[in-house]
């Protein structure tokens, strides 16, 4: 039986240098390109050459995709409405997209409402320890580590730790639990996040379980991600050899620990909130939601968010136009539209300018609906929001079990 676990790295020299873990993302998207697999790769890419500012970039010349090769995790990017508008513009497009696993959620939620074709995409997922926002993470660099931030050439989370590495080669390291004590701390999103290694996209990226080596541990996830695997592998852009038990389990174990970790922290959200009263929980909202002024910014960076005419609109005659704050019902529909979808990729929270725990509020209703509907958003593209379908009893007519009545934007 053929493994679906395996380390791999690039054959080309160049490409082990310069990206991470033996270079095979890049690899494999340079193959891609090169062997029309897709028509064109979506990925992240700095801009100024600075590793706190990136840009998402659709790149079709093989010879650009080093460009993007590297993590960042200051640099928190989000990939699926461009994947979505780029989709809309030319349908027959084939793009490979890099993606976190928020990202990889996204877009299979987006899929199961009509808006996204997946067999269009390949879907390379990186396993994500969490990242910092850009300001918090420039003003890290300069105060907790004493270093120019400009002079940054690397950073990595490992065990519990963020290590940079500098122009000059050396190496800094300081334990992410001290750092937030200091208020550097990662999105909070990431920190509530358990999902760290993306198995719903069609193959999942990263360094836990190499065993130290210059390998990425890949582990595959469709059918989809085997024929790509299978091709690199026989054109010989990629080397692969089958993971170890002890790598398996090397990665198990990582895994499991930061999963724990963030579902302590989220936890632990939701415990001070459950000690409220109903008077003092809405208390607490309201006060919160009052700062809203209106700005959109929360709807525009939503990755969920895709309605052609949004029901917030003034001239919709929901919400009144010009009145700051505005009613708190524009926070509560927005909150009613994506409750069941929100997949915690924090976007709404990182761009709203009066600092709205957004993604908090989102979570925790989405919390109660995995609670009572056992549904995980972004998860399995075979199983439809519970929002979107209805059973004949509750229609009290005479129809399928199940009638999905999913519908595209309107």
């Amino acid at each position: 039986m053929k493994t679906n676990l395996y380390l791999a790295w690039s054959s080309d020299r160049k490409i082990q240098e310069t990206g991470n873990s033996g270079g095979a993302v890049t690899a494999l998207l340079k193959f891609a390109l090169e062997h029309k697999k897709v028509d064109a790769v979506l990925a992240v890419k700095k801009r100024n050459n600075s590793r706190f500012d990136a840009v998402p970039t659709l790149i079709t010349d093989p010879g650009l995709i080093h460009e993007t090769a590297g993590t960042l995790h200051f640099a928190p990017v989000s990939m699926v409405k461009i994947v979505k508008n780029y989709l809309d513009g030319a349908r027959n497009m084939k793009i490979a997209v890099t993606c976190k696993p928020c990202d990889a959620r996204a877009i299979i939620e987006l899929a199961k409402r009509k808006q996204i074709q997946l067999e269009n995409l390949f879907l390379i997922g990186l396993n994500c320890s969490g990242t910092f926002l850009p300001t918090v993470a420039e003003q890290m660099i300069s105060e907790a580590y004493g270093e120019n931030p400009q002079d940054l050439v690397k950073e990595e989370v490992d065990n519990g730790k963020l290590i940079i590495t500098l122009k000059d080669g050396s190496t800094r390291e300081k334990d992410l639990e001290e750092l937030a004590q200091k208020g550097f701390e990662m999105r909070e999103n990431c920190l509530r996040c358990s999902y760290k290694i993306p198995r719903m996209a069609d193959i999942a990226c990263g360094k836990w379980g190499n065993s130290g080596k210059e390998a990425t541990f890949i582990e595959i996830c469709s059918p989809k991600g085997h024929e790509f695997l299978d091709a690199a592998a026989e054109n010989g852009a990629l080397v692969m050899e089958a993971a170890t038990s002890e790598q398996i389990e090397e990665r198990k174990q990582e895994e499991t620990a930061a999963v724990e970790n963030a579902q302590a922290r989220e936890q632990k959200e939701l415990d001070v909130l459950k000690n409220y009263s109903p008077d003092e929980r809405l208390k607490f909202w309201s006060s919160h939601l009052q700062r809203c002024i209106k700005c959109f910014g929360c709807r525009d960076a939503c990755p969920l968010c895709y309605c052609k005419d949004c029901y917030l609109e003034p001239y919709r005659g929901c919400v009144a136009g010009g009145e700051t704050p505005p009613d708190i019902m524009f926070q509560l529909i927005r909150l009613s539209h994506v409750a069941d979808s929100c997949v915690n990729c924090g976007q709404c929270q990182d761009v709203c300018p009066m600092e709205i725990p957004l993604t908090r509020l989102y979570n925790c209703l989405n919390r109660e609906l995995v609670r009572i509907f056992d549904y995980q958003p972004g998860v399995d593209v075979n199983q439809y929001p519970p929002l979107t379908i209805v059973t004949d009893q509750e229609l009290f007519i005479d129809a399928p079990d199940i009638i999905n009545i999913t519908s595209a934007a309107e």
